[in-house]
């Protein structure tokens, strides 16, 4: 597989800095090495910058930064979708998770013009299916999900090339979900795999089931690992942590399945805060985990 590591330092997404210095601490972690070790091609087209935009606007008061938000999500969606049409695999490295309003998007672009459906999978403590007129906290990383699904109010980003269908949306590891969200999640037919369900039913189950679905579809998988998918015991280096997420073994079964599933096309890295982090370990975990979704073996782990 030809990857193309992609830095997103977004960090107007939410309220507490941090998130600017991911892309380099991914890098100084050494993903890329550990991608080509397991024999993939790897170039690194280095920090995006975002498109200059003026002349936006929310009625909601609370929605900060929006210009700066679309900028990155203009940005993001060029990118992703050229490195896609180049027949690479784009693996964004962020910044916080509203980097995925550009990435899905430029992903979905390019799904319809390859005549694919696209599948979105959302590792993730929350739902992120707020809009811009619904968020109380006015933090754009809480919306990705929202306009990826077609709701209203994104006015300011324009519609999204190609919506994704909620069958096609599977939501895994969330425990955390505003009222709002709530309310809005009961009218869309979503796969909500919440921290319950996986409980009950165990990790692999609903995933598989999921993943048969990409494959009878012929579909393009778009993956979203946000750091909070994470228990914060393992994973601190995050602004939003939420206790009881996934363990380390967990985790890297999730991983595991989808590297032997073939079926993922794209990646985001997101929320990591590597000044919340204890001497690196988050960032050195997520490296881990994209060596599982790469093809690392479990029983290849060195010893420690």
């Amino acid at each position: 597989m030809d990857c193309s590591l992609i830095g997103a330092p977004v960090d107007e997404g939410q309220r507490r800095a941090g998130c600017v210095m991911g892309p380099a601490a991914y890098r100084v972690a050494g993903l890329g090495a550990a991608m080509a070790e397991l024999g993939h091609g790897v170039e690194d087209l280095g920090d995006l910058r975002p498109d200059a935009v003026e002349g936006v606007s929310c009625p909601n008061p609370a929605v900060h930064d929006l210009a700066t938000v679309v900028g990155w999500t203009r940005a993001l969606r060029r990118q992703v979708a050229e490195v896609l049409d180049r027949g690479r695999m784009p693996v964004v490295l962020g910044g916080d998770h509203s980097l995925a309003l550009g990435s899905v998007a430029g992903a979905a672009e390019h799904a319809a013009r390859a005549g694919r459906p696209l599948f979105l999978l959302w590792l993730d403590a929350h739902s992120d299916f707020h809009t811009p007129l619904t968020t109380t906290s006015g933090n754009l990383h809480g919306t990705p999900v929202a306009w990826i699904a077609g709701r209203e109010g994104f006015d300011a980003f324009g519609p999204f090339p190609g919506v994704i269908p909620p069958e096609r949306i599977c939501l895994y590891g969330i425990r955390s979900v505003d009222p709002a969200e709530h309310a809005a999640l009961l009218t869309h037919d979503i796969a909500i795999n919440d921290m319950r369900v996986l409980d009950e039913r165990g990790i692999v189950a609903p995933l598989r089931e999921f993943l048969d679905s990409v494959r009878a579809a012929g579909g393009m998988l778009h993956v979203s690992l946000d750091v909070d998918f994470l228990d914060p015991s393992i994973a601190p280096a995050v602004g939003t942590t939420v206790p009881g997420g996934t363990t380390f073994r967990e985790a890297h079964l999730v991983c595991e399945l989808l590297h032997e599933s073939r079926l993922v096309t794209s990646l985001d890295l997101v929320e990591l805060n590597p000044f919340l982090d204890k001497r690196g370990m988050t960032a050195k975990l997520m490296v881990e985990l994209v060596g599982s979704l790469m093809g690392r073996k479990v029983f290849d782990r060195p010893t420690r």
